[in-house]
């Protein structure tokens, strides 16, 4: 028997998978791909560069220092660096880029990925899961939004049927007018309306264009494959007829629905990324709450696999996790206002007003916290930043303190041992400059949040 299950090896699966292997769970990912995904650019929110520092990985690129983030393509650059991070940009990378480094980080670390197996048949009862006549303890469905494992056991996904199809085309041009965008910069400057059609266009750097567009009036099917002759259309509706389509080296599409499960845990069987929640992909959220998933249900379910968890650890991945995709589900909806391509004269002055709020230093902190991540925190536990710290083998920082997925007891002063410590927790004695943080005792968890160090027992048993 298995120790856990996963679903589909995308970015959440393969980061829940290393984060399991990590804790001495055997782990083992299904996918029906024969490898990583499409060569489609996505961007790594700042948040989500922090989390994948706090195991070593590093996820920027020379080339990969992307415009800073937006909201609703407002013409307000969004400053993270107020959030006290070390990543303050959005990174710039591709699907099959980001999948490859966690397969092998995950797969180092003793994940075994399996692909080419497509799932066909989940079966749960109280003491573990059979998957296609495989037996685990535990199965987490990160199967995407389109999850086989959420219907073939039939959990209902409530919410908001999609408005409009819209295509997402990585192109290459042989021929661009003064109208292409000749480098990336502030999603307000890429943007386009014209001839019933609209679009984003942005250049990445490499020769190739990322094309996001759609029309009113010409509505593709959901899985209707993407030609050239329909990217050629738009191009030249929106760019005019000197701008010419050179090569269509991959397309897919998506839709403005929005669901979200009930229940992330369903017995034996938990939820995680878009398999539990789906949203227009607005502000470029999607990827990176499938990792926070991933990070917060991790050391919590390997815990509860040891044996260690203390009693309802495992039911916060839902408590915290559920409303933090709530979140995003609320403040896509409101972009939604402000990207439609047609806007009354009422969300004209809407957008006035929020545009003059996102220019004040508080206002444009709170977009800035609600699109990177830096600014989420669950009830009794925050995030604290990457502090520059003098331990006794020398300088470090707290991210290399968590790479063993541990929870971390770290003492900036000289604190007597709580009670309730035990080895789950690595304690570790160490000074800061950092005038907040000094003389402090802190409790953070694997998942790089502090709690109360009074509540060791309630997080680590």
């Amino acid at each position: 028997m298995t120790d856990v299950l996963i679903a589909g090896a995308g970015p959440t699966g393969l980061v829940l998978a290393a984060e399991l292997a990590i804790a001495g769970v055997e782990v083992t990912v299904l996918d029906r791909r024969d490898g990583p995904g499409l060569p489609r650019p996505v961007g790594l929110q700042p948040r989500t560069a922090e989390l994948l520092e706090l195991r070593g990985l590093d996820p920027a690129r020379p080339e990969a220092d992307g415009p800073s983030g937006h909201f609703a393509g407002l013409p307000v650059p969004l400053d993270h660096s107020v959030w006290r991070t070390r990543q303050p940009r959005v990174l710039n990378r591709t699907q099959d880029d980001v999948e490859a480094m966690l397969a092998e980080h995950a797969v180092k670390h003793g994940a075994v990925v399996e692909r080419g197996h497509d799932v066909t048949a989940v079966e749960a009862d109280g003491d573990g899961v059979t998957v296609d006549g495989r037996r685990a303890r535990w199965l987490v469905a990160c199967d995407g939004a389109h999850s086989t494992v959420r219907r073939l056991l039939g959990v209902p996904f409530p919410g908001r049927t999609e408005t409009y199809v819209a295509t997402l085309a990585h192109v290459r041009l042989a021929a661009a007018s003064a109208l292409v965008p000749a480098r990336a910069t502030h999603f307000s400057e890429v943007t386009r309306q014209a001839n019933g059609y609209w679009a984003m266009l942005t250049p990445l750097g490499d020769g190739g264009h990322r094309f996001v567009f759609g029309s009113a009036t010409r509505q593709p099917g959901r899985d209707a494959p993407v030609s050239d002759t329909e990217v050629t259309e738009a191009l030249t509706a929106l760019y005019g007829a000197e701008t010419r389509l050179g090569e269509l080296y991959g397309a897919s599409r998506f839709n403005d629905a929005t669901r979200q499960l009930e229940r992330y845990r369903h017995g034996r069987v938990l939820f995680a990324g878009d398999a539990a929640h789906i949203h227009p992909p607005l502000g470029g959220q999607g990827l990176n709450l499938g990792v926070q998933d991933a990070m917060n249900l991790g050391w919590k379910l390997a815990a509860t696999v040891h044996g260690t968890a203390p009693s309802g650890l495992l039911d916060t991945y839902h408590a915290e996790r559920h409303p933090a995709a709530e979140r995003v589900l609320r403040h896509t909806a409101a972009q939604r206002v402000f990207t439609a391509p047609e806007r009354s004269e009422n969300v004209e002055a809407l957008r006035e007003i929020v545009v003059d709020l996102m220019r004040t230093p508080d206002g444009n902190r709170y977009f800035s916290g609600l699109l990177s991540g830096l600014g989420l925190g669950y009830p009794g536990a925050h995030r604290v930043p990457d502090l520059d710290l003098t331990t006794a083998d020398g300088p470090a920082r707290l991210s290399a303190l968590l790479r063993d997925g541990r929870g971390l007891l770290l003492d900036l002063g000289d604190h007597p041992v709580p009670a309730g410590f035990t080895g789950q927790v690595r304690r570790v004695r160490a000074s800061t400059g950092d005038a907040e943080y000094r003389g402090r005792l802190l409790l953070v968890r694997p998942d790089g949040y502090a709690v109360d160090p009074a509540e060791l027992d309630r997080w680590f048993g």
